[in-house]
């Protein structure tokens, strides 16, 4: 599911999309996955395309958050939390730092990565 998220949030062309495995680091979700858009709009495309993809895998989030200002929107489906950061807060939280013992889940096809180059 945390890979699901993750392709559709790069198929909205999300920005620095990463996964981290939680397991070990924190015991109240398996995985994030972190993710920046450039505007408030992206932010919202992004939103939809991950909600969708999901969905028609069966999940529906528990909580959401952020949704209104579309500055830090945060989808909690239990197992997995998808935060999905304008690039200025992604930047001011650093969210990545506060959970750099976490490891990162390699996600990406080959092709996934030669069309981001």
């Amino acid at each position: 599911m945390a890979i699901a998220a993750a392709r559709a949030a790069s198929g909205k062309k999300a920005r620095d999309v990463l996964v981290l495995d939680m397991r070990e680091v924190f015991t109240l979700t398996d995985y994030f996955v972190i993710c920046s858009g450039n505007t408030d709009r992206q932010v919202g495309s992004i939103l939809e395309a991950v909600e969708e993809n999901l969905a028609e895998r069966g999940a529906k989030p528990v909580r959401r958050e952020g949704e209104e200002h579309r500055r830090w929107v945060l989808l909690d489906y239990i197992d997995i939390v998808v935060h999905i950061f304008r690039e200025e807060e992604r930047r001011y939280y650093e969210i990545e730092r506060l959970w750099k013992d976490a490891p990162a889940v390699e996600w990406e096809s080959d092709q996934d990565k030669a069309k981001s180059l």
